[in-house]
Protein backbone atom coordinates (compact mmCIF):
# COMPACT_ATOMS: atom_id res chain seq x y z
CA UNK A 1 0.00 0.00 0.00
CA UNK A 2 2.76 2.18 1.05
CA UNK A 3 4.63 1.64 -2.26
CA UNK A 4 1.23 2.34 -3.93
CA UNK A 5 0.80 6.04 -2.27
CA UNK A 6 3.92 6.51 -3.11
CA UNK A 7 4.04 5.97 -6.85
CA UNK A 8 1.01 7.69 -7.25
CA UNK A 9 2.50 10.69 -5.32
CA UNK A 10 5.76 10.54 -7.83
CA UNK A 11 3.22 10.33 -10.64
CA UNK A 12 1.28 13.55 -9.77
CA UNK A 13 4.53 15.70 -8.54
CA UNK A 14 5.96 14.73 -12.17
CA UNK A 15 2.60 15.92 -13.81
CA UNK A 16 2.90 19.18 -11.82
CA UNK A 17 6.13 19.19 -12.87
CA UNK A 18 5.51 19.13 -16.59
CA UNK A 19 2.53 21.25 -16.11
CA UNK A 20 4.80 24.03 -14.12
CA UNK A 21 7.78 23.77 -17.07
CA UNK A 22 4.85 23.85 -19.96
CA UNK A 23 3.88 27.41 -18.36
CA UNK A 24 6.56 29.14 -17.39
CA UNK A 25 8.76 28.27 -20.37
CA UNK A 26 6.90 31.46 -22.44
CA UNK A 27 7.66 33.67 -19.20
CA UNK A 28 11.51 32.16 -19.30
CA UNK A 29 12.47 32.79 -22.67
CA UNK A 30 10.44 36.12 -22.85
CA UNK A 31 12.55 37.79 -19.91
CA UNK A 32 15.75 35.64 -20.95
CA UNK A 33 15.84 37.00 -24.35
CA UNK A 34 15.33 40.39 -22.78
CA UNK A 35 18.34 40.00 -21.30
CA UNK A 36 20.67 38.00 -24.04
CA UNK A 37 22.88 40.26 -26.48
CA UNK A 38 21.55 40.61 -30.28
CA UNK A 39 24.19 37.79 -31.45
CA UNK A 40 22.44 34.93 -28.93
CA UNK A 41 18.84 35.81 -29.96
CA UNK A 42 19.80 35.88 -33.87
CA UNK A 43 21.67 32.44 -33.65
CA UNK A 44 20.93 29.81 -35.77
CA UNK A 45 20.62 27.35 -32.86
CA UNK A 46 18.08 28.77 -29.86
CA UNK A 47 20.00 29.93 -26.87
CA UNK A 48 18.35 28.72 -23.81
CA UNK A 49 21.11 30.57 -21.23
CA UNK A 50 22.18 33.49 -22.23
CA UNK A 51 26.29 33.60 -22.63
CA UNK A 52 26.19 36.94 -20.84
CA UNK A 53 23.72 39.53 -19.63
CA UNK A 54 22.79 43.22 -21.25
CA UNK A 55 20.41 45.40 -20.62
CA UNK A 56 20.66 47.70 -24.16
CA UNK A 57 17.53 46.01 -24.74
CA UNK A 58 15.70 47.46 -21.87
CA UNK A 59 17.16 51.32 -22.58
CA UNK A 60 15.98 50.90 -26.18
CA UNK A 61 12.64 50.02 -24.75
CA UNK A 62 12.72 52.66 -22.23
CA UNK A 63 13.84 55.18 -24.56
CA UNK A 64 10.95 54.49 -27.16
CA UNK A 65 8.59 57.42 -28.28
CA UNK A 66 5.43 57.73 -26.08
CA UNK A 67 6.96 54.81 -23.54
CA UNK A 68 6.69 57.25 -20.20
CA UNK A 69 3.39 58.47 -21.63
CA UNK A 70 1.85 55.35 -22.38
CA UNK A 71 2.67 53.54 -18.82
CA UNK A 72 1.23 56.60 -16.80
CA UNK A 73 -1.91 56.09 -19.25
CA UNK A 74 -2.45 52.57 -18.28
CA UNK A 75 -1.58 52.86 -14.72
CA UNK A 76 -4.07 56.06 -14.58
CA UNK A 77 -7.12 53.70 -16.16
CA UNK A 78 -6.09 50.24 -14.84
CA UNK A 79 -6.29 52.11 -10.59
CA UNK A 80 -8.78 54.48 -11.05
CA UNK A 81 -11.38 51.59 -12.34
CA UNK A 82 -10.23 49.09 -9.43
CA UNK A 83 -10.93 51.96 -7.32
CA UNK A 84 -14.31 52.64 -8.12
CA UNK A 85 -15.01 48.90 -8.62
CA UNK A 86 -14.70 48.51 -5.03
CA UNK A 87 -16.23 51.71 -4.22
CA UNK A 88 -19.58 50.67 -5.60
CA UNK A 89 -19.75 46.77 -5.17
CA UNK A 90 -19.10 47.49 -1.58
CA UNK A 91 -22.11 49.36 -0.88
CA UNK A 92 -23.94 46.94 -3.50
CA UNK A 93 -22.58 43.55 -1.92
CA UNK A 94 -24.01 44.99 1.54
CA UNK A 95 -27.59 45.80 0.47
CA UNK A 96 -27.63 42.09 -1.47
CA UNK A 97 -25.50 40.20 1.79
CA UNK A 98 -27.49 42.53 5.15
CA UNK A 99 -30.91 44.13 3.93
CA UNK A 100 -34.24 42.48 2.51
CA UNK A 101 -35.33 44.43 -0.48
CA UNK A 102 -38.16 43.75 -3.39
CA UNK A 103 -35.82 42.50 -6.24
CA UNK A 104 -32.42 41.44 -4.26
CA UNK A 105 -32.54 37.89 -6.23
CA UNK A 106 -33.39 39.74 -9.72
CA UNK A 107 -30.28 41.88 -9.44
CA UNK A 108 -28.48 39.36 -8.13
CA UNK A 109 -29.33 37.26 -11.08
CA UNK A 110 -28.22 40.52 -13.14
CA UNK A 111 -25.20 40.54 -11.90
CA UNK A 112 -24.25 36.63 -12.67
CA UNK A 113 -25.54 37.42 -16.20
CA UNK A 114 -23.35 40.53 -16.54
CA UNK A 115 -20.08 38.31 -15.36
CA UNK A 116 -20.98 35.83 -17.57
CA UNK A 117 -21.70 38.13 -20.99
CA UNK A 118 -18.93 37.85 -23.52
CA UNK A 119 -16.89 40.72 -24.20
CA UNK A 120 -16.11 40.44 -28.02
CA UNK A 121 -20.13 40.43 -28.00
CA UNK A 122 -19.85 44.11 -26.44
CA UNK A 123 -17.28 45.85 -28.55
CA UNK A 124 -19.83 46.36 -31.24
CA UNK A 125 -22.76 48.35 -29.12
CA UNK A 126 -19.63 49.93 -26.78
CA UNK A 127 -17.98 51.88 -30.19
CA UNK A 128 -21.87 52.81 -31.03
CA UNK A 129 -22.35 54.32 -27.70
CA UNK A 130 -19.22 55.58 -27.69
CA UNK A 131 -19.44 57.10 -31.15
CA UNK A 132 -22.37 58.63 -30.07
CA UNK A 133 -21.53 60.47 -27.11
CA UNK A 134 -18.60 61.49 -28.45
CA UNK A 135 -16.30 59.68 -26.29
CA UNK A 136 -13.96 58.30 -28.87
CA UNK A 137 -10.17 58.58 -28.22
CA UNK A 138 -10.74 59.41 -23.90
CA UNK A 139 -8.84 57.54 -21.32
CA UNK A 140 -12.52 58.67 -19.23
CA UNK A 141 -14.34 56.17 -21.80
CA UNK A 142 -11.85 53.35 -20.90
CA UNK A 143 -11.71 54.07 -17.27
CA UNK A 144 -15.44 53.41 -16.98
CA UNK A 145 -15.54 50.17 -19.46
CA UNK A 146 -13.12 48.56 -17.76
CA UNK A 147 -14.97 49.84 -14.57
CA UNK A 148 -18.08 48.27 -15.91
CA UNK A 149 -16.22 45.03 -16.80
CA UNK A 150 -14.82 44.56 -13.41
CA UNK A 151 -18.25 45.32 -11.13
CA UNK A 152 -20.11 42.33 -11.33
CA UNK A 153 -16.87 40.00 -10.58
CA UNK A 154 -16.24 42.46 -7.60
CA UNK A 155 -19.96 42.34 -6.42
CA UNK A 156 -20.14 38.49 -6.73
CA UNK A 157 -17.02 38.00 -4.56
CA UNK A 158 -17.55 40.55 -1.53
CA UNK A 159 -20.94 39.33 -1.22
CA UNK A 160 -19.76 36.10 -0.56
CA UNK A 161 -17.22 37.22 1.91
CA UNK A 162 -19.97 39.38 3.59
CA UNK A 163 -22.01 36.47 3.94
CA UNK A 164 -19.61 34.64 5.94
CA UNK A 165 -19.36 37.34 8.24
CA UNK A 166 -22.06 36.53 10.93
CA UNK A 167 -24.58 39.83 11.40
CA UNK A 168 -24.29 38.52 15.20
CA UNK A 169 -20.57 40.75 15.53
CA UNK A 170 -22.30 43.88 14.19
CA UNK A 171 -25.38 43.41 15.88
CA UNK A 172 -23.40 43.00 19.25
CA UNK A 173 -21.16 46.34 18.01
CA UNK A 174 -24.45 48.05 17.40
CA UNK A 175 -25.59 47.10 21.62
CA UNK A 176 -22.23 48.57 22.53
CA UNK A 177 -23.08 52.31 21.18
CA UNK A 178 -22.39 51.74 17.51
CA UNK A 179 -23.88 53.17 14.73
CA UNK A 180 -24.86 50.54 11.77
CA UNK A 181 -21.87 52.47 9.48
CA UNK A 182 -19.21 52.43 12.57
CA UNK A 183 -20.39 48.71 13.16
CA UNK A 184 -19.67 48.12 9.67
CA UNK A 185 -16.57 50.10 9.26
CA UNK A 186 -15.19 49.24 12.77
CA UNK A 187 -15.94 45.22 13.22
CA UNK A 188 -17.02 44.26 9.25
CA UNK A 189 -14.84 45.87 7.35
CA UNK A 190 -11.51 44.57 8.54
CA UNK A 191 -12.58 40.63 8.03
CA UNK A 192 -13.71 41.75 4.35
CA UNK A 193 -9.26 42.83 3.58
CA UNK A 194 -8.43 39.30 2.12
CA UNK A 195 -12.03 39.78 -0.74
CA UNK A 196 -10.69 43.36 -1.24
CA UNK A 197 -6.90 42.34 -2.10
CA UNK A 198 -8.63 39.27 -3.90
CA UNK A 199 -10.96 41.27 -5.81
CA UNK A 200 -8.44 44.14 -6.66
CA UNK A 201 -6.23 41.77 -7.83
CA UNK A 202 -8.35 40.43 -10.04
CA UNK A 203 -9.34 43.89 -11.53
CA UNK A 204 -6.15 45.32 -11.91
CA UNK A 205 -5.19 42.35 -14.07
CA UNK A 206 -8.25 42.32 -15.95
CA UNK A 207 -7.81 46.07 -16.59
CA UNK A 208 -4.03 46.07 -17.22
CA UNK A 209 -3.97 43.82 -19.80
CA UNK A 210 -6.90 44.01 -21.51
CA UNK A 211 -6.25 45.29 -26.04
CA UNK A 212 -9.22 44.52 -27.59
CA UNK A 213 -11.80 47.72 -26.35
CA UNK A 214 -8.36 49.98 -25.69
CA UNK A 215 -7.60 49.01 -29.27
CA UNK A 216 -10.98 50.03 -31.05
CA UNK A 217 -11.38 52.99 -28.65
CA UNK A 218 -8.37 54.85 -28.41
CA UNK A 219 -7.50 55.39 -32.87
CA UNK A 220 -7.00 59.26 -33.66
CA UNK A 221 -5.09 60.36 -29.94
CA UNK A 222 -2.44 58.12 -29.97
CA UNK A 223 -1.25 60.37 -26.70
CA UNK A 224 -4.16 58.63 -24.87
CA UNK A 225 -2.97 54.58 -26.14
CA UNK A 226 -2.32 52.43 -23.34
CA UNK A 227 0.40 49.46 -22.92
CA UNK A 228 -1.25 46.91 -24.54
CA UNK A 229 -1.69 48.49 -27.49
CA UNK A 230 1.55 50.61 -27.83
CA UNK A 231 3.16 46.81 -27.37
CA UNK A 232 1.32 45.04 -30.39
CA UNK A 233 3.13 48.23 -32.71
CA UNK A 234 6.38 47.81 -31.10
CA UNK A 235 8.03 45.35 -33.34
CA UNK A 236 6.36 47.56 -36.49
CA UNK A 237 8.62 50.21 -34.49
CA UNK A 238 11.87 48.06 -34.50
CA UNK A 239 11.31 45.79 -37.15
CA UNK A 240 13.34 42.37 -36.00
CA UNK A 241 14.78 43.79 -32.78
CA UNK A 242 13.22 41.26 -30.53
CA UNK A 243 15.36 41.78 -27.67
CA UNK A 244 13.82 45.52 -27.68
CA UNK A 245 9.92 43.73 -27.97
CA UNK A 246 11.06 41.45 -25.40
CA UNK A 247 12.38 43.78 -22.80
CA UNK A 248 8.87 46.55 -23.18
CA UNK A 249 6.94 42.83 -22.81
CA UNK A 250 9.07 42.16 -19.57
CA UNK A 251 8.13 45.77 -18.75
CA UNK A 252 4.37 45.40 -19.21
CA UNK A 253 4.21 42.39 -17.17
CA UNK A 254 6.29 43.23 -14.15
CA UNK A 255 3.77 45.37 -12.38
CA UNK A 256 1.21 42.39 -12.41
CA UNK A 257 3.86 39.98 -11.00
CA UNK A 258 4.94 42.53 -8.39
CA UNK A 259 1.28 43.30 -7.56
CA UNK A 260 0.48 39.40 -7.58
CA UNK A 261 4.13 38.99 -5.07
CA UNK A 262 2.61 41.13 -2.33
CA UNK A 263 -1.00 40.08 -1.96
CA UNK A 264 -0.85 36.36 -2.64
CA UNK A 265 -0.16 35.46 1.13
CA UNK A 266 -3.22 37.80 1.89
CA UNK A 267 -5.83 36.42 -0.71
CA UNK A 268 -4.92 33.09 -0.28
CA UNK A 269 -5.32 33.07 3.52
CA UNK A 270 -8.30 32.82 5.37
CA UNK A 271 -10.24 36.33 6.00
CA UNK A 272 -10.65 35.47 9.82
CA UNK A 273 -7.36 33.89 10.34
CA UNK A 274 -5.86 37.16 8.12
CA UNK A 275 -7.74 39.40 10.19
CA UNK A 276 -6.95 38.50 13.73
CA UNK A 277 -3.25 38.40 12.60
CA UNK A 278 -3.55 41.82 11.07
Amino acid sequence: MKARNAVRRGSLNLAALAVFAVTIFPVYWMASTAFKPTRDINADTPVFVPTRLTLEHFRTAIGADGFGTFWRNSLLVTVVAVVLALLVALGAAFAVARLQFRGRRGFVLMVFIAQMAPWEAMLIPVYIIARDTDMLDRLAMLTLLYFIFTLPFTIITLRGFLAAVPVELEEAAQVDGCTRLSAFRRVTFPLLAPGLLATSLFGFITAWNEFAFANMLIVKNQDDRILPVWLSSFSNTFGTDWGATMAASTLFALPVLILFLVLQRRVTTGFVSGSVKG
